[in-house]
């Protein structure tokens, strides 16, 4: 579909819209042109042809006339007929039921030609013969009276000439049209190429460098070249692009040092924590021999030294994958045994339905999934609820482990939000215990896990009869230099 899409993008690009319409324009300006000159021509011609047979015709008719006496007879109908006959034409005279011809030719007259030259006007009408034009003129001689008068004489004299000549003048001019038309539509091709250059070289510079910046490149600048509005555009981005660079360069020093400040508070944490821990190691033994509120805050300091000792880990955990220190310690894992193995470390195995099939063996790190499970299986118990649920599946690429619980499941408005650092789905769950880093570094150490194009996830998601269910995939074979971020 997107191959479709791209294509049917590039069939209406810029490019293709800019010859179209300057192709568009030019055989529009041309046709127009063209039509007209070709129209106003051919209508002088023809009428250059009318105008020269008239008077021609006119010219030998003043050498016969006045006739001899009427009516005349089929001899001198013959030899009026044959006198105005020359190689350009010839001629038809017709006097009531007597007709002469100049030619063997056969009939071309019409019957409106007829008409109009009975009732005494000269007239004249183009007609094909054998695909072949012809012009025919007549006119009705007339008769002087002894008053000083004239009337007709009833005399009708036809003149047939042929319009191959001018017929071949108008093909000519027809010819010199379509090339003009040609060679117009050739030119509005490449003025259109020259355009889209001019305009389509600065548009895909500017496309590419905002390729180039969407990727991460700030340093993507664009040359500027004269002094228009594709100029202006040029400015105005390389001015954008230069304080982003600016404001996330700062944006990455100040989250570096945010970083360092973490990762240094927590290694410098650990050292008392080690002393805070080893007190109450000894005021847990002692807690149930002090008075109650006495060993009521024993036990709470006790727990909250575990907390602080918990999230120092966890921070400098988050630490190492920040700074792409984190690595795999891989080994060839039973992974049914490694799960059971961290449900029986923490007490759980008479809490949790596991569903592990024994003989999936996978080459991943036993540290980081014991670290995933125990989250995930933790999670389950703090804010969903019993019975808790985790089943393992693989198939020959892929290891799948689910965790589910039967709780109330997660919000829909807290499921793109499950794996942040620190979230807290107070509003979604009835308790909210933890730093609210367990899901995010689980979340990490899924994904640390690659094989080639293939790399770990954990999604988060309701099952269809409630409660949250967390699916972890990891791939199956890793090798050794796969194992950093």
């Amino acid at each position: 579909m997107t191959r479709w899409r791209w294509a049917g993008a590039r069939l209406l690009g810029l490019r293709v819209r800019l010859l179209l319409t300057f192709a568009l324009l030019g055989v529009t300006t041309t046709a127009a042109v063209a039509s007209g000159s070709y129209i106003q021509a051919r209508t002088v011609i023809l009428q250059q042809a009318q105008d020269a047979a008239v008077a021609s015709l006119t010219d030998q008719l003043t050498k016969v006339y006045p006739l001899a006496q009427l009516p005349p007879t089929q001899g001198e109908l013959d030899l009026l007929a044959q006198r105005l006959s020359d190689r350009e034409g010839f001629a038809v005279v017709i006097y009531r039921d007597l007709r002469a011809q100049g030619s063997d030719s056969p009939e071309l007259l019409t019957p409106e030609l007829r008409q109009d030259v009975g009732d005494g006007r000269i007239a004249w009408q183009r007609v094909s013969f054998d695909g072949q034009p012809m012009l025919l003129i007549g006119t009705q001689l007339e008769i002087d009276r002894p008053d000083g008068t004239s009337r007709p004489s009833g005399l009708e004299v036809y003149s047939v000439r042929s319009l191959v000549p001018e017929q071949q003048s108008i093909d000519r001019l027809a010819t010199l049209a379509w090339l003009t038309g040609g060679l117009s539509l050739i030119l509005a091709v490449l003025l259109a190429l020259l355009a889209a250059r001019g305009v389509l070289r600065p548009v895909r510079d500017l496309g590419l460098a905002a390729r180039r910046l969407g990727e991460g490149d700030l340093s993507t600048r664009l040359t500027v070249r004269g002094a228009d509005e594709l100029a202006d555009v040029a400015r105005t981005f390389n001015d954008t692009a230069r304080t982003l660079e600016r404001q996330v360069g700062e944006l990455r020093r100040m989250e570096s040092d945010a970083r360092r400040f973490v990762a240094d508070v927590s290694h410098e944490l650990r050292t008392p924590l080690a002393a805070m821990t080893a007190v109450t190691d000894v005021l847990d033994e002692e807690a149930d021999h002090l008075p109650r509120d006495a060993g009521r805050a024993a036990r709470l300091v006790s727990q909250e030294t575990q907390n602080l000792t918990q999230l120092v880990n966890d921070l400098i955990e988050v630490s190492r994958f920040d700074s792409g220190t984190a690595r795999l310690a891989l080994d060839d894992v039973d992974v049914a045994a490694a799960v059971t193995a961290t449900l029986r470390i923490r007490g759980w195995v008479d809490r949790v339905r596991a569903d592990l099939p024994p003989g999936v063996v996978a080459r991943l790190d036993p540290r980081r999934l014991d670290v995933i499970v125990a989250n995930l299986v933790g999670n389950a118990f703090r804010h969903g609820a019993e019975p808790v649920s985790v089943r393992l599946s693989a198939d020959p690429d892929w290891v799948t482990i689910e965790v589910s619980d039967q709780g109330p499941g997660l919000d829909p408005e807290v499921l793109p939000h499950v794996f942040d650092r620190f979230y807290k789905a107070d509003t979604a769950r009835t308790r909210s215990e933890g730093s609210g880093l367990g899901l995010a570094i689980s979340w990490e150490n899924a994904r640390l896990h690659r094989h080639g194009e293939r790399r770990g996830s954990l999604v988060a998601g309701n099952g269809p009869g409630g409660g949250a269910v967390f699916t972890l995939r990891l791939p199956r074979d890793l090798t050794d230099d796969e194992g950093a971020r």
